[in-house]
């Protein structure tokens, strides 16, 4: 069977043994993966775009049509990074230079490598969405993504919590338990479809631990996972370390189904529990806030936009929470003797929670790109940039977005299609499977209203 038809078959089938090994079929793959000056050469140029981001926001016009830093990031970086959810997990979060100051300061040896504590094991899962929470209500009260000298002090924030983490802690400490983008890369690279696992049989009898421990004088997994470790999409940064530390050639890339996965964990992960009801609660928000009903109603109540809008994100926040707890008692059973508490509902949810992130930064693209060529124009004198401008119409954004997040419903059916099929077969009433489905399509058609 040729590659491309086995292909095929790895994202449709539900069968695991179908999977398909990038490794195997293209050997390119693991070796650029596996050669650390690739990575080195990839995270020096993140590394400098991002001090340029910096400076160009610190030092350049303080007005987001006369400073490229604000649509690179806002307009291009994050909606990059959004897409590259869907097909290459947290790999980003291997390129990423928000942690290159701790790694620089830990290699000069100014690291206490302190056990990570308890506490931040436990609860750091909290305390990164609530990071997240507070970056996208800064974003839009204050206007980050309209604001240069606010996008450079997002950015230099990030670094240092990085780099602080790194002083105190080894490996990367704040991309495991803390970083806000590294948590909602986690929560979204369950939606992936390719996945680094380990093949178990060729772990078994390993003694040395490499992988995660380094051998050599080479850094071991800088989330503390090594490739034997990794069990779902939520950690692993697909950074390679452990392609060059395996003696066993134990690593794989594995093409799959992309909702394998949510019904593997039927919403065990606690990450996810909170991620996905805050995306969707926030999304409808977002959303809602460029309407003009939105404008009316603050007025109509004397409320500053500040205080509306986080009004409406807690209500969004707790709506959403509602409907995971209903659809839960739909289900008739949230708790199960081997793996413990679950909530079916909530990867049910995910396609459409990053459908919906993916529209939001989308439209934030299309809006922009028209004007990003001209804008750097403006910034260094460049006239024959400026009359480069054009505009991609609202209607064709519209129509792809309404595609995007119909597909994200549709795939929450699927998953639930799957549940009632196979770990909830006769568990699941007829009536309550189509409540949950009706439910799946309300929050489309809520979807549509505020995007429309």
């Amino acid at each position: 069977m040729i590659w491309w038809t086995r292909g095929l078959r790895s994202l449709i089938s539900s069968d695991e043994e179908q999977r398909l090994d990038l490794f195997r079929v293209f050997p390119g793959i693991r070796r650029f993966l596996a050669a650390r000056h690739h990575y080195a050469y990839i995270r020096t140029a993140g590394d400098i775009l991002f001090l340029i981001v910096v400076i160009s926001g610190l030092f350049g016009p303080q007005s987001a049509d006369r400073n490229f830093a604000v649509f690179l990031v806002w307009g291009l970086l994050w909606p990059s990074i959004v897409l590259s959810w869907f097909f290459t997990g947290r790999m980003w979060c291997g390129i990423c230079p928000f942690p290159g100051l701790g790694v620089f300061l830990q290699r000069k040896g100014l690291s206490l490598n302190l056990p990570v504590p308890e506490i931040l094991r436990k609860y750091g899962v909290y305390a990164s969405v609530f990071l997240l929470a507070l970056v996208i209500w800064v974003e839009i009260v204050a206007g980050l993504d309209r604001s240069p000298t606010g996008t450079s002090w997002l950015v230099l924030s990030i670094v240092a919590g990085s780099a602080v983490m790194a002083v105190f802690f080894p490996g990367q400490a704040w991309c495991r338990h803390l970083c806000p983008l590294g948590r909602i890369s986690g929560a979204a690279a369950t939606l992936s479809i390719t996945e680094f696992r380990p093949d178990h049989e060729k772990c078994r009898g390993c003694e040395t631990f490499g992988c995660n421990r380094g051998v050599d004088g080479k850094r071991g997994c800088p989330v503390y996972l090594g490739a034997y470790g990794v069990q779902n999409n939520l950690h692993c940064l697909v950074c390679g370390h452990c392609l060059v530390l395996c003696h066993r050639d134990s690593p794989q890339l594995l093409l799959r189904n992309p909702y394998s996965e949510l019904v593997r964990n039927k919403g065990r992960y606690i990450t996810c529990t909170y991620i996905v009801p805050f995306l969707i609660g926030s999304q409808l928000a977002r959303f809602f806030r460029h309407h003009e009903l939105y404008r009316k109603l603050c007025a109509w109540a004397s409320m500053p936009d500040a205080l509306a809008f986080s009004l409406l994100l807690v209500a969004g926040f707790l709506l959403v929470i509602g409907i995971i707890r209903f659809g839960t008692h739909l289900f008739g059973i949230s708790e199960d003797p081997m793996f413990g508490k679950f909530a079916p509902l909530v990867p049910i949810l995910i396609p459409m929670a990053f459908t919906g992130e993916l529209v939001y930064r989308f439209e934030a693209f299309a809006g922009g790109i028209g004007d990003f060529l001209p804008t750097i124009g403006r910034q260094f004198h460049l006239a024959v940039l400026e009359h480069l401008a054009f505009r991609i119409p609202d209607l064709p954004v519209q129509v792809l977005s309404a595609f995007f997040m119909l597909n994200g419903a549709i795939a929450g059916s699927y998953i639930l299609w799957r549940f009632c099929l196979e770990d909830f077969e006769g568990l699941v009433r007829l009536r309550n499977f189509i409540v949950i489905n009706l439910m799946i399509f309300f929050l489309l058609l809520a979807y549509l209203a505020v995007i429309f």
